[in-house]
């Protein structure tokens, strides 16, 4: 039975575990000696053994006295190495934290916790999840089990690759541009970013604070729903975070066919196999009783600049606790202060992030701020309230989440804006902090495809039964990469 154990859904395993036939000790075995024939992937920064396996069987003790916290009480969630978890390493998959371990919680490792998960593990990314490949990470790329030279997307790369390959049921991730929905794309995987505000950012190192969020990986909607729902909760340490009076889930009507918005305009350029398998889930939609409606979003187009504007204005100020005084790598032999802020930032930081904190300090520098940055912020508002205006007429808005398939590792690496390119149908759910769903409708050429859909705030209910009516009637869901 243990041999099999990997390729059970979250929901399966929970069941397995209240029944007795399996103890979660066994599952975290399983887990364990399958990851170690899978080290090529590059998914795990680190994996503590003995740590999972003292989680195990507090969950089977609770079991056995009848305490189970719940349907995720033993079961193993993988978390992005910028998410915070107690007397765990939280590298960010950078040099610049190489070595450091969290001396607290996030909100969302409390929240699993309490549920009886098992933090299993820290999951490689882009440095500091900038990125689109997982080619930015101190450690080493990570790879796409459907294809091992390609990349598994980025920056939650890990987290994609790990659930992809049967490494782990479920995963966190934190997307800031499509750092979830893209490698969910590319890895054949279910992958929501939430609204804005109804996971707390608790923990989560920021990369753009306006723009992140932490949300979950699986192989199936019902399994991203239960750890969306496990995430989901107010926190006063959270100011952007919903109270609970402000949470008010929006779901389908009941009286009228759903209604799904297609940007055509926006399609131009998508490679031929996404779009076909996208133009054949659009048909099953259609014929399945749902209303496609073409819909306008002029501003769209401007998405990927007005992104590269704030978030690296946004980064270049976070990152600036990164100075070698409190903590981080620190350059040995400085001269003075000065030299040991520049010595140990240069040192520290990778190219992208360096390249990111540069452009970030350029358009909020004296004499720039109004003519980039100002300008940004007015983009970001239209393409906000271009959205909203279009999900006022339909249920979701539906897309390609990627214009390609996953490409090979190094295809872009020498050309940033190609690779910025990944983000397109992706990043106007940030800047717009709407709830946005990448979930799998095919295949390209032996490769994942994923469609992206994007409903109004608090929709994470219509998304879901629309990825699952889909599901429903494909043999997509609980794939594991050959």
């Amino acid at each position: 039975m243990s041999e099999s154990l990997h390729t059970l859904s979250a929901a399966e395993l929970s069941r397995r575990l209240a029944t007795g036939a399996v103890t979660s000790r066994a599952l975290v075995e399983s887990l364990l000696a399958r990851a170690k024939t899978h080290t090529v992937l590059g998914a795990f920064n680190s994996l503590d053994t003995e740590d999972v396996l003292r989680q195990a069987d507090a969950a089977d003790r609770r079991r056995a006295e009848g305490k189970s916290l719940g349907p995720l009480d033993g079961i193993p969630v993988g978390i992005k190495d910028n998410i915070a978890v107690r007397e765990q390493p939280l590298t960010c998959s950078s040099k610049m934290l190489a070595g450091f371990i969290s001396p607290y919680d996030s909100t969302v490792a409390e929240r699993l916790k309490a549920a009886g998960a098992i933090l299993y593990g820290r999951l490689n990314m882009d440095e500091f999840a900038m990125g689109s490949s997982t080619e930015t990470s101190a450690t080493g790329p990570a790879r796409n089990p459907w294809d091992k030279d390609r990349t598994p997307g980025g920056s939650s790369g890990g987290s994609a690759a790990s659930v992809a390959a049967g490494l782990v049921p479920l995963a966190l991730g934190s997307d800031t541009g499509g750092s979830i929905r893209q490698p969910a794309s590319h890895c054949g995987l279910v992958g929501l970013k939430p609204t804005y505000g109804m996971v707390s950012r608790y923990g989560l190192v920021a990369f753009a604070s306006s723009l992140d969020q932490i949300g979950p990986f699986a192989r199936n909607v019902d399994d991203c729903e239960l750890l969306f729902h496990a995430l989901a909760a107010p926190d006063a340490r959270d100011m952007t975070c919903f109270t609970a009076a402000e949470r008010k889930p929006v779901h389908l009507p009941q009286n009228r066919k759903p209604r799904l918005g297609v940007p055509r305009a926006l399609l131009e350029g998508v490679d031929a196999g996404v779009r076909t398998a996208f133009d054949a889930a659009l048909e099953f939609y259609r014929a399945a009783g749902c209303e496609l409606v073409d819909v306008a979003l002029p501003t769209a187009g401007l998405a990927v600049p007005t992104y590269y504007v704030v978030a690296t204005a946004e980064a270049s100020s976070n990152l600036g606790r990164y100075d070698g005084v409190r903590y981080g790598h620190r350059a040995q032999g400085v001269l003075n202060p000065v030299d040991m802020m520049e010595r140990s930032r240069s040192e520290g930081f990778g190219a992208e992030v360096k390249r990111r904190i540069l452009l970030g300090t350029f358009v909020l520098s004296a004499g720039y701020a109004d003519a980039y940055y100002g300008k940004a912020l007015l983009a970001r508002t239209r393409i906000r309230d271009e959205y909203l205006t279009a999900l006022q007429q339909v249920d979701a808005l539906v897309t390609p989440t990627v214009p390609s398939t996953a490409f090979r590792l190094g295809e872009k690496a020498a050309d940033p804006l190609k690779m910025y390119l990944e983000d397109l149908f992706t990043i106007p759910a940030n800047l717009a902090g709407l709830p946005a769903l990448s979930f799998p409708v095919g295949m390209a050429n032996n490769l994942p495809v994923g469609i992206h859909l994007v409903g109004a705030p608090q929709a994470e209910p219509i998304l879901f039964a629309l990825a699952r009516q889909f599901e429903g009637s494909h043999a997509l869901a609980n794939r594991i990469a050959p």
